[in-house]
């Protein structure tokens, strides 16, 4: 069975919906987390995922728990779900350059430090988008400017709320994130 680590920073509702559409086929060998008050840990504990708590300085220390945590568990992909951070050059060659990220945008439009959930709808919205989306892509030193693998549009209405937009985008993430997963796995 392949395995995947989950770096997540929030409440972790992506992290939990790819554990139940995955878990036939991929095991989730932890989540990872800079916050030691995400959402994401009481999911990960309710799901019986190990969970590690880390500084954010960890990420550049390759002679970190981190990192040994990571050598240990072991993993073929590393999977962003909701991570905040920007990932290191030492990450990304350790992992050899196997991390995944989603992105509620259509990148390359609103996308880079700062933009993430309600921010990216916001501008969206006020930049009166036609259409909005996810983008799945690979994670390089630079925010959201990895090789793009997979996106997902929908319709931006003129009802739309920050709100409605976000739930909407929500639906995409649920529907697709796994599915990309479990593709690039198998």
């Amino acid at each position: 069975m392949k395995k995947i680590v989950i770096f997540a920073s929030g409440s972790g509702s992506n992290a939990e919906n790819i554990f139940n559409k995955t878990k036939d086929k991929i095991e989730i060998t932890g989540i990872f987390t800079n916050n030691p008050n995400a959402g994401v840990i009481d999911r990960a504990n309710r799901l019986k995922i190990p969970v590690f708590i880390f500084q954010k300085n960890e990420l550049t220390d390759i002679n970190s728990i981190l990192y040994s945590t990571l050598s240990t568990i072991g993993y073929d992909l590393i999977v962003l779900a909701g991570f905040l951070l920007k990932i290191p050059d030492e990450l990304i060659q350790f992992s050899n350059n196997r991390i995944i990220n989603i992105h509620p945008s259509l990148l390359p439009k609103y996308g880079g430090k700062g933009m993430y959930g309600d921010n990216v709808h916001n501008a969206v919205i006020h930049n009166k988008e036609s259409e909005s989306g996810i983008t799945i892509h690979w994670v390089n030193n630079e925010y959201d400017k990895g090789a793009i693998i997979n996106q997902y549009k929908i319709i931006v209405t003129p009802e739309d709320s920050v709100e409605t937009l976000s739930i909407r985008i929500h639906k995409l993430e649920y529907e697709y994130f796994p599915k990309t997963i479990i593709h690039l796995l198998t």
